[in-house]
């Protein structure tokens, strides 16, 4: 049996730049109503970029919410109706000043599913050419190359504590790790 809920009733509480907070009342399948409040987010995109080094490119910056910088994979936001590989090139070229010959995606992740619609799309990068940086109005990060096997054990430790990153470079393991057992 499928699971669903019907929304009867939506009301906007709060509409920013990049969110928007939603308060809905739905319709459970027992037939009971109660509400739900949802943030709006038009989804994002980040990027497991490897030079020729088998370096990953990773950022740190300062993140307000957790008031300490975080290391990272470069990403970005979505824009409203912009495909998630268009956002993921012109990211990787914006944050790291790099522009990739091969452009994959690995994988989608839903980071807060009772909340949020958030979704980001992880991609992978190689082929690396160097261009120039143009970071955004406001944004600060500093660039670094890590070879790829600590950037795991960076995971494993807890230093790299970004969720989409944890996955974007466990899912490129992974897949590194099923080409070299099926050969």
């Amino acid at each position: 049996m499928a699971h669903s809920e019907k929304m009867t009733q939506t009301q906007s509480l709060f509409k920013g730049r990049i969110i928007e907070v939603k308060k809905d009342k739905v319709l459970l399948e027992n037939g009971k109503e109660t509400t739900r409040e949802v943030v709006v987010h038009h989804g994002g995109v980040c990027i497991a970029a490897i030079d020729e080094k088998d370096n990953i490119l990773l950022v740190k910056q300062f993140r307000y919410p957790y008031g300490q910088e975080l290391i990272e994979l470069p990403a970005g936001k979505i824009e409203l109706g912009e495909d998630p590989k268009t956002c993921g090139i012109r990211e990787l070229e914006e944050e790291c000043g790099c522009t990739a010959d091969h452009f994959e995606k690995l994988t989608e992740l839903y980071p807060t599913p009772a909340y949020c619609t958030e979704i980001i799309h992880i991609y992978y990068a190689q082929g690396l050419h160097e261009t120039k940086q143009h970071l955004d109005e406001g944004e600060f990060l500093t660039v670094m190359r890590v070879p790829f096997s600590q950037a795991v054990q960076m995971v494993l430790s807890g230093e790299i504590k970004d969720a989409k990153t944890q996955i974007g470079i466990l899912n490129l393991l992974a897949r590194r790790n099923q080409k070299t057992t099926t050969m």
